[in-house]
């Protein structure tokens, strides 16, 4: 709430002509809305920075709602908890998005809903014993710096050509949004990503998307069963597969961005593992889809401003009032979108990660895993890129140190 006498007495003893006594409201508004909770902040850059990683939830929670006939309740419902409660643990950034490997398998094989808390239900058994046992702290002390680059690099890189399908929808809106972007990406007043969704959601009123919309229908999700055998069947038809891309850019990669974002707060694997196991344990007996963190969505809040885990709590209270009020109408929504914006935020995201590649030495040693990895991850999958690096990057160093101990002789 504004205080009149603040604004005012500021005002007052502020000397200048009247545009700039006009800023200077206009900064005491803004502070004055900059609310502060102990580590969270709630202001319009945070929400600005939630909207950062939507360009991969829109597509598959689509396909996810149309084609498998996923509860739209249930699973925004879930994914809205899981990105308030992570907010408030990790008290910083932490993207929740669909498992992608398993998303794009269900959507293209129309899964019934069943096999997909079933294939959630796998997954969250996966990654609880990965942390547990230590087995993903032992992948991640073995793997290279320059190999965690190489998949970032690839991510970006993977990102910046889906997103040149989607702004060829419609160039000119595109090449707007992204002068948007760059314009408007620092700004406190009118965050990038924030006036992005709302061009949008002006394009949807425009051309009468907006009447899909048939009403708000308070729902609340649905206990959701399944069997172990179709655990097991999820597992083997998409889950397994799931796994090294988890462990490469769920955990691993997301880690070590956080460090580079956030070097006093780190975040280990093993506890991003054991969140992973613990939400996905959870989420599919109230309708909730395979979900994962991500280094490129993590790239994308700090991109559009997300700096504090105010951004997950607003962005999961998003998530849980569209479920709840608009289960009905979400997916038609979701489509309607226009994909050019969504493509131009994708775009300058994987420009993002790409430039992480600086910090990786110019040495041999160093740049030819790491183009194995990114050449490997872009022509077959990260799960062989990354493989290829690391066995690239030992061979390499066992060699040097060969050479060293036959010099030495």
């Amino acid at each position: 709430h504004l205080s009149p006498v603040r604004v005012v007495g500021s005002l007052l003893w502020n000397p200048g002509p009247g545009l700039k006594k006009v800023k200077l409201f206009a900064k005491l508004v803004v502070k004055e809305q900059n609310m502060k909770i102990g580590d969270y902040e709630f202001n319009l850059r945070e929400l600005s920075g939630a909207m950062g990683d939507y360009g991969t939830l829109f597509p598959l929670a689509i396909g996810y709602i149309v084609v498998c006939g996923m509860d739209p309740a249930g699973m925004l419902l879930m994914l809205g908890l899981a990105n308030i409660i992570t907010g408030i643990v990790y008290k910083l950034p932490m993207p929740i998005e669909p498992m992608k490997v398993l998303a794009v398998i269900a959507i293209a094989e129309a899964w019934p809903p069943s096999l997909i808390y079933a294939s959630a239900f796998g997954m969250g058994i996966i990654w609880l014993l990965m942390a547990m046992t230590g087995l993903m702290t032992w992948v991640s002390k073995i793997t290279p710096k320059c190999v965690v680059r190489g998949i970032q690099v690839s991510l970006g890189a993977m990102l910046a050509l889906q997103a040149f399908s989607m702004l060829s929808s419609w160039w000119l809106l595109g090449i707007i949004s992204i002068v948007i972007v760059l314009l408007l990406r620092e700004n406190r007043y009118a965050p990038a990503a924030l006036v992005l969704i709302l061009l949008g959601v002006a394009i949807m009123f425009f051309q009468g998307d907006l009447q899909k919309v048939t009403g708000i229908n308070p729902r609340l999700p649905t206990l959701q069963f399944f069997t172990l055998g179709e655990v097991w069947q999820a597992l083997v038809l998409a889950g397994f597969a799931q796994v090294p891309l988890t462990a490469t850019n769920a955990v691993i990669s997301t880690s070590s961005l956080i460090k580079t974002y956030w070097p006093k707060k780190a975040v280990s694997e093993r506890k991003l593992s054991l969140n992973m196991g613990t939400m996905n344990l959870v989420a599919p007996f109230f309708g909730g889809m395979p979900m994962c963190h991500g280094a490129g969505g993590l790239a994308g809040q700090y991109y559009f401003g997300a700096r504090t885990g105010g951004a997950n709590i607003m962005e999961g209270a998003i998530y849980i009032t569209l479920g709840s009020l608009l289960a009905s109408s979400i997916a038609s929504l979701f489509d309607s979108f226009p994909t050019a914006i969504i493509g131009a935020m994708m775009f300058l995201i994987g420009l993002e990660m790409v430039k992480f590649v600086r910090d990786v030495p110019w040495q041999v040693n160093e740049l030819l895993p790491l183009g194995v990895t990114v050449a490997l991850s872009l022509v077959l999958n990260m799960a062989v890129g990354f493989l290829a690096g690391v066995c690239m990057y030992y061979l390499i160093k066992n060699k040097v140190k060969e050479r060293t101990e036959h010099e030495k002789i």
